[in-house]
């Protein structure tokens, strides 16, 4: 995943990408776990919640994830400072 937000980002002027479910495991090559229903998965809500490796892959490609679980879609929003 951070791969594929890495390039989007350079190739893209755009403020975010929006994704589905769907779009993110063709992307990351298998299903999404069970928790990603959960928007908790997505987000980060203390200060350790950024070191989990799913979040550190579109962290690091410099965007944060805005989640919509119920409507199986991510907003990946580009983060102004990384």
């Amino acid at each position: 995943m951070g791969a594929f937000l890495r390039r989007w980002r350079v190739r893209n002027d755009a403020e975010g990408v929006d994704l589905r479910f769907a779009q993110i495991e063709s992307i990351i090559g298998g299903l999404l776990p069970r928790g990603a229903a959960e928007p908790q998965w997505w987000c980060i809500s203390g200060p350790t919640d950024d070191q989990a490796p799913h979040r550190r892959a579109w962290l690091d490609a410099g965007f944060e994830a805005i989640a919509e679980p119920k409507a199986e879609r991510v907003y990946f929003r580009k983060r102004t400072s990384r």
